[in-house]
Parts: structure tokens; C-alpha cells; sequence
């Protein structure tokens, strides 16, 4: 499995940048994609997540309304679109897929909103976001 983001840079406060994240060798339906971000000296933090099986959306209260996240199921591509950027959304941006088989077989999954960073198995290298006020 390998995930691979791009789209990260230098832009200015209330810009907008759109990240992308590629996955493969692994069954799209299966996981949901998540988008986090880690700032020097601080936590990773979940930003956004999207299961195409399921349409289930997840964002953070700090992005809501700001990020949009969307996915190119034919590509095994995830997207997120993040406009009025603010200079506290600079940090290191990752993807990671979550394994999330239960849809598709009928099982009854919890929502995102309850997946934490380290329920998601594999990570990508990270983009990164820098927003100059």
C-alpha cells in the first residue's frame, strides 16, 4: 500500500490550496482516507476523513467550513480543497488510509468522528502547508 500526497506550498493568509493524496494497492471501498496535520511541537491532529463506501464525512471543528474534502473513486484519489487558509493551518499535511471492510460487507462500522491517528494503518510521506499572514 502506498499513499502519496502533493499540492502542499507557501501560500498567503486567505488563500486557498487543494492537496491531493493517491492511494494504491488497496481496495478503495475498503478504508476510509483521512487528512491530518502536525505543526512543530504539537500533536498530530485529524483534520478531515471520507469513506466512499459510505459517504461518511468527517471535519474537524477548526476547518468546518473552510476544507472540503471529495474523492475521485476511479482514481483511488482523495482531495482536500482548503480555502480561507489561516497562518495557524501551517503544519505538515499527511494522508492515511483507515481499513474499513465492515461497509461493504454489511457490518455496522462506527463513524469517522470516532477514528483517532492511530487507528489508521498507512501514512503517506506529508506535504507541506505553509500560510504567510
Amino acid at each position: 500500500v502506498q499513499l502519496v500526497e502533493s499540492g502542499g506550498g507557501l501560500v498567503q493568509a486567505g488563500g486557498s490550496l487543494r492537496l491531493s493524496c493517491v492511494a494504491s494497492g488497496l481496495t478503495f471501498d475498503d478504508y476510509a482516507i483521512g487528512w491530518f496535520r502536525q505543526a512543530p511541537g504539537k500533536e498530530r491532529e485529524t483534520v478531515s476523513s471520507f469513506s466512499s463506501s459510505d459517504g461518511n464525512t468527517y471535519y474537524s471543528h477548526s476547518v468546518k467550513g473552510r476544507f472540503t474534502i471529495s474523492a475521485d473513486n476511479a482514481k483511488n484519489i482523495v482531495y482536500l480543497q482548503m480555502n480561507s487558509l489561516k497562518p495557524e493551518d501551517t503544519a505538515v499535511y499527511y494522508c492515511a488510509a483507515l481499513f474499513r471492510p465492515g461497509v461493504r460487507l454489511g457490518v455496522l462500522v462506527p463513524p469517522l468522528s470516532a477514528s483517532r491517528p492511530s487507528d489508521y494503518k498507512y501514512w503517506g510521506q506529508g506535504t507541506q502547508v505553509t500560510v504567510s499572514s
